[in-house]
């Protein structure tokens, strides 16, 4: 008998880190389960019954469970191999500055630590038994925002994505008696649609002297939830070109 394949959950998947991720899944044969406030363009979604897509907006609470709820449906009683948290947001103010510690209005911080950071967490209790089920493993997607000062992300995002880099490694002690492996990944300046149209002039500052690309994270990710990183948990990979070296 052919082995089942093995699942995954993965959250912003319709552009960006969150798509090309979903196509390296895919290219190895995984069940996906993912959901987005977008439509799921053409070219991410699976064939042969391998693609669940769910609609959600999991900067609401009452989304974030019926999501819970809908995925849970899908995997039954099977197990359920990596989560992986890429949703995120970094808005702007009416002015279209980042949010920052003295503009913006705190409803609007809320928001971005809802989708940012309680969204993970109330995705990983929802998925604990799955998991656990599948001895799998949880992928937060931070930034290099969250540990360094970044001159395009505002101050909600940063604080946001360092929150997140702490709860992995909360995670990562909590989980590990159920067998699940929690870690990070940080990409720094990746070519994606939310990209500043200031970046390109931080290039010089990257020793690989290029941006990323979105496959350069998923190849990471995809890492992170395999057999090849059975014995890694509780850790931060950036992904940046070495630009943490200046």
């Amino acid at each position: 008998m052919a082995e089942a394949p093995r699942s995954v959950v993965l959250t912003g998947a319709s552009r960006g880190i969150g798509h090309a991720t979903v196509r390296r899944f895919h290219a190895e044969g995984w069940r996906v389960i993912t959901c987005s406030r977008e439509a799921l363009p053409t070219e991410c979604k699976g064939t042969d019954g391998m693609h669940y897509h769910i609609p959600a907006d999991l900067a609401e609470a009452a989304s974030v469970e019926r999501f819970v709820a809908a995925a849970n449906a899908i995997i039954g009683a099977a197990p359920l191999h990596a989560l992986v948290n890429n949703a995120g947001v970094s808005p702007k103010s009416p002015l279209q500055e980042r949010l920052g510690c003295l503009n913006g209005d705190l409803a609007q911080w809320r928001s971005v630590f809802e989708l940012n950071l309680f969204a993970p967490i109330t995705l990983a209790r929802g998925f604990a038994p799955a998991l656990t089920r599948g001895k799998g493993a949880i992928v937060n997607i931070t930034s290099i925002a969250g540990y360094r000062v970044h001159p395009f992300a505002g101050s909600a995002y940063s604080t946001s994505k360092a929150a997140l880099t702490a709860l992995t490694r909360q995670m990562a002690a909590e989980f590990a008696h159920l067998g699940v492996r929690a870690n990070a990944v940080a990409p720094g300046e990746i070519d994606t649609a939310i990209l500043s149209p200031d970046t390109e002039q931080l290039i010089p500052r990257i020793p690989l002297q290029r941006l990323g690309v979105p496959d350069d994270v998923a190849g990471c990710v995809f890492f992170l939830c395999g057999a090849d990183a059975a014995y890694i948990t509780g850790v931060e990979i950036p992904v940046n070109g070495g630009q943490d070296l200046f």
